[in-house]
C-alpha cells in the first residue's frame, strides 16, 4: 500500500478567555488544512463584567499564552475576546497585538481589531449592536465604535454574568431582530462565547444587511493574513479582499 499525507498543516494560535466554551464553533470557520492551537488566560473568579474584561486583557497574560503556542509554529496568533480587546479603547487594542508579536508571534489579531478592519473594508459608519453583557460593558463597545468613527444607532444587551454559551439560537435571533434599526448598515453581535454560526445566513436574508459576529470576524482576519479563504456564512465575506 502507498500512503500520502497528511495534508500539510497550517496553524492559528488562539488565546481565549478562561470561560470560552465554543471551540467547536471556531473549527467551523476554518478550512481543513488549518489547525487551531488554543491557550487560555488564567481563571478569574468574577462574573462577566467590566472587571473581567480588564482582567482577561492583561498584556502579560497574553504574552505568556502566546509563548505557550509558539512551539507548534502558528502563522498568526489571535486574541479571541471582544470585550477584552475593546474595553480600554482603540490604542489599547493595538497595544495587545504588539504584546503578542513582542512575545514571538509572526502576526497577531484581536477580535475588536478585526471588527475595525471589517468596518473599514465595508465602509460602514452606522451599526446596530447586540451584546450578552451588562449595560456598562456594552457602553464601552459604543465608545470603541465611536473612536472608529462608527455610530451605534441602536443597541440591546442580555445582561448576563455567565453561561453565555448556553443562550439558545431562538433567543439570540429574536434579540438580533429587535436590535436592528432602519438606519443601521450592519448588525454587530459581540462576544466570542455567544453561539451565532447558524443564525448568520437566515438573518442576513431576513434583514438585508450584514450580520457581523465575533468568531466570524476573528477567523476572517487570521485567514486573511494567511492568504486563505474563510469558510462559513456571511455574504460580506465575498465582498472584501
Amino acid at each position: 500500500m502507498e500512503f500520502e499525507g497528511p495534508l500539510a498543516q497550517r496553524g492559528i494560535g488562539v488565546i481565549a478567555p478562561f470561560d470560552l466554551a465554543l471551540e467547536r464553533e471556531l473549527w467551523r470557520w476554518v478550512p481543513m488544512e488549518v489547525s487551531l492551537h488554543l491557550a487560555r488566560t488564567p481563571y478569574e473568579p468574577v462574573p462577566v463584567s467590566m472587571e473581567m474584561a480588564q482582567l482577561v486583557s492583561d498584556s502579560r497574560h497574553l504574552a505568556a499564552a502566546t509563548r505557550d503556542v509558539l512551539h507548534v509554529e502558528p502563522e498568526v496568533v489571535a486574541y479571541l475576546c471582544t470585550s477584552g480587546s475593546f474595553v480600554n479603547g482603540v490604542d489599547y487594542e493595538r497595544s495587545l497585538t504588539k504584546a503578542i508579536c513582542d512575545a514571538g508571534a509572526t502576526d497577531a489579531v484581536t477580535t475588536s481589531g478585526a471588527l475595525a478592519e471589517v468596518l473599514h473594508q465595508l465602509d460602514l459608519h452606522r451599526v446596530s449592536v447586540l451584546t450578552p453583557y451588562d449595560g456598562d460593558l456594552t457602553g464601552k463597545l459604543h465608545d470603541f465604535l465611536t473612536e472608529l468613527g462608527v455610530r451605534t444607532v441602536s443597541s440591546d444587551h442580555l445582561g448576563l454574568g455567565g453561561g453565555i454559551w448556553k443562550v439558545s439560537y431562538r433567543t439570540i435571533a429574536e434579540r438580533i431582530l429587535a436590535a436592528d434599526h432602519a438606519d443601521a448598515e450592519a448588525i454587530f453581535v459581540s462576544c466570542t462565547n455567544l453561539p451565532t454560526y447558524d443564525l448568520i445566513e437566515p438573518l442576513e436574508s431576513a434583514l438585508g444587511k450584514p450580520v457581523l459576529t465575533a468568531n466570524q470576524l476573528t477567523m476572517w482576519a487570521c485567514l486573511r493574513r494567511m492568504n486563505l479563504p474563510i469558510v462559513g456564512p456571511g455574504k460580506w465575506l465575498r465582498e472584501v479582499d
